[in-house]
């Protein structure tokens, strides 16, 4: 189906969790949200044909988009909140300390983004009470004069890895580094509301909303979406927040409440071959 159900390892995760190949995931029979959305849950490009399952993380994307007319729609929680369930925490991690800090980015594919970087990086310095890693998207960490100025401002500068395009080029353990850094920290702040915000609510970590917002290059005024984030999630916005609120929020938004069963889940992507020609191949080399 759609490419994207691979981007950031989301298909591996669910196959892991089925008992089937987490490295050669089988084909979903439909298309995931692969991103947290105050909407629909599906971006430019990625609406698929009427006969489609659009598979959404949380019943509130699925109420949005029944609202506009759309249909097909199943629920199932995001690959995240999955991942922290089956990936076990590191037995030498160090306490949790600092913040881990998401700056808004553009795409590979059409999207750059402008903003004031020395002013963000000022104003993080300020804000932020210990250490700091700054964890860019791969289309500004792959950018040297962007990368030097956090890293000459003294923070610990890394990058996930790439989303990949058309099933190439990118790292299936991105949301598995993902998790790792977030559980090394006891905040997690950006200057746009974001899916690695929610992730780092629903760790449990502090998460915080501030600085210089960036824009898309040539995006129409009131068009960024930025006052109808801070109207909607407004606990979530400024650089001090209740974590525990924020929690309930990103459960919410990720659909922790949604959460399947290997069974069901097989069930629901049209896995059921793969699993009965997995168990007919581990029976026989247990009679063999």
């Amino acid at each position: 189906m759609d490419s994207s159900n691979h981007w950031y390892g989301h298909a591996h995760i669910f196959a892991a969790y089925c008992g089937l190949d987490g490295t050669n995931p089988p084909r979903i029979n439909g298309i995931l949200q692969h991103g947290w959305t105050f909407v629909h849950g599906f971006g430019y490009g990625h609406n698929p044909p009427k006969g489609f399952a659009r598979f959404v993380w949380s019943d509130v994307c699925r109420r949005r988009g029944q609202a506009i007319g759309w249909r097909d729609y199943v629920v199932t929680g995001s690959p995240f909140l999955y991942l922290d369930g089956m990936l076990a925490p590191e037995p030498d991690a160090p306490e949790p300390e600092g913040t881990i800090w998401y700056p808004f980015h553009g795409t590979a594919d059409y999207e750059g983004v402008t903003g004031d970087h020395d002013r963000l990086i000022a104003e993080i310095k300020e804000t932020e009470p210990g250490p700091v890693t700054m964890c860019l998207y791969y289309v500004e960490y792959e950018q040297p004069q962007i990368r030097a100025k956090y890293e000459d401002a003294g923070f610990r500068v890394i990058c996930h890895g790439k989303r990949g395009t058309f099933w190439t080029g990118g790292n299936h353990d991105f949301l598995h580094r993902q998790l790792r850094e977030l559980r090394r920290h006891t905040r997690v702040a950006s200057n746009r509301l974001s899916t690695a915000t929610f992730y780092g609510a629903a760790l449990g970590l502090e998460p915080a909303v501030y600085g210089d917002p960036m824009e898309f290059i040539g995006v129409k005024d009131g068009f960024n979406g930025e006052q109808l984030l801070e109207w909607t999630f407004h606990d979530l916005h400024g650089k001090h927040t209740d974590a525990a609120v924020a929690r309930q929020i990103a459960d919410r938004e990720l659909g922790r409440d949604a959460m399947m069963s290997p069974e069901e889940l097989r069930e629901v992507f049209g896995w059921q071959d793969e699993w009965a020609l997995t168990e007919a191949i581990e029976q026989e080399v247990v009679t063999a």
